[in-house]
């Protein structure tokens, strides 16, 4: 499983990973792909810069990259304007007023409530840049979109490929034209923000589009060998997952809990069926598990989503406290359609042997059936 993409990242295998957990990204990356870690959760530079240098000492000198949110600017950041008064009273009562139908308790006092802005913000996305590009990065990549100009030119300078999600071949278009280097084609299965074009129509069209100008990526439903032999197979340099990490003994986001976590429990017992696509989570489509929050979004009674960043703002103390209510039935979280699969927990270095082995397999029946 090689591909003139993983050649040149001097990978083992061209599975690129992304997760939240740095100890995931780092596990992926020391079992031969590239583990890239999602920076969105940090508010704080320091705590970033932190757990960067913890992965510079903890993937054995291989590669690994960051991902960031850098969605279009709010004309509003960066004035006097206060953007929690944005937000409408109706909108914080129906929050309060659901999390209380659902039983969700309020944080404890020793609980610091987080600020929701965290990485959503444009100023912020550009820190987690800065930060990133003092170590010893490999990659950045963009949830929303091409990064701006200078972003981009400021990667080139430090010699570190830039790659964008695109969720269709116009999309991906613009992000050549841009500069960047690497198209993350994502179909419609896929979890967090995703277009409306599923992967197996959209892979082809996209390496069709610009495979001559840039490398592809292919995302969105794939948790087998099975499923990167038919990406490698369409064209694809190699494929991008998210959602089938989240299952990782390894990921823990820092907690010291044992066994799995409240949305672990929640995921092993989800079918593929059990997701939807919703703007509740950012103010931008996502797909997310199907649970009674996501349900009590789509009552005839809730008020529509606010736009990024207003809805993350508001929803954040909202994420705090299910999360702290350790509650499988009541989760917040992106996840794809892929989570069918997902039915236990094990080590990265077991998920990515069997990705290998299932890979070989499909490439073995292939070459049997000629």
């Amino acid at each position: 499983m090689q591909t003139s993409l993983g050649r040149k990242f001097g990978i083992d295998y061209p599975i690129f990973g992304f997760t939240p957990s740095e100890h995931v990204a780092a596990a992926i990356s020391r079992a031969g792909g590239l583990g890239v870690l999602g920076c969105v959760r940090f508010n704080d530079a320091e705590e970033l810069d932190a757990v960067l240098t913890w992965m510079d000492e903890n993937t054995d000198g291989k590669p690994y990259g960051v991902d960031i949110v850098m969605p279009a600017k709010v004309p509003t950041e960066g004035t006097a304007v206060d953007l929690d008064k944005l937000i409408p009273a109706e909108h914080r009562a129906f929050v309060d007023r659901t999390l209380a139908e659902l039983g969700v308790p309020p944080l404890s006092d020793d609980v610091e409530q987080a600020s929701g802005v965290l990485g959503w913000l444009h100023s912020v996305a550009r820190s987690h840049v800065d930060i990133a590009l003092g170590h010893r990065i490999s990659l950045i990549a963009n949830a929303l979109g091409s990064p701006p100009k200078d972003v981009i030119d400021l990667a080139h300078e430090k010699g570190v490929p830039v790659a964008a999600l695109a969720g269709a071949v116009e999309h991906a278009r613009r992000h050549v034209e841009n500069g960047v280097d690497i198209v993350i084609a994502q179909g419609y299965e896929a979890g967090g923000h995703t277009g409306e074009v599923a992967s197996m129509v959209l892979w082809p069209e996209i390496v069709d589009a610009v495979g001559d100008s840039a490398s592809v990526l292919a995302a969105g439903g794939v948790g087998s060998g099975r499923q990167v032999a038919a990406a490698l197979a369409l064209g694809a340099d190699g494929v991008w997952m998210g959602s089938y990490w989240l299952t990782a003994a390894e990921y823990k986001l820092g907690s010291a809990a044992d066994g799995p976590s409240s949305i672990q429990r929640a995921l092993l017992g989800a079918t593929s069926s059990d997701t939807v696509r919703s703007r509740i989570y950012s103010g931008k489509p996502a797909r997310l598990l199907k649970t009674k929050w996501t349900e009590a979004w789509s009552r005839p009674d809730a008020p529509s989503p606010l736009p990024m960043p207003l809805q993350n703002i508001l929803v954040s103390e909202a994420h705090q406290r299910i999360s702290a209510a350790n509650d499988p039935e009541v989760v917040a979280m992106p996840v794809g359609q892929v989570v069918g699969r997902m039915n236990d927990i094990r080590p990265v270095a077991d998920i990515m042997n069997e990705l290998v082995t299932g890979y070989d397999q499909a490439v073995d029946r292939l070459n049997e059936a000629r």
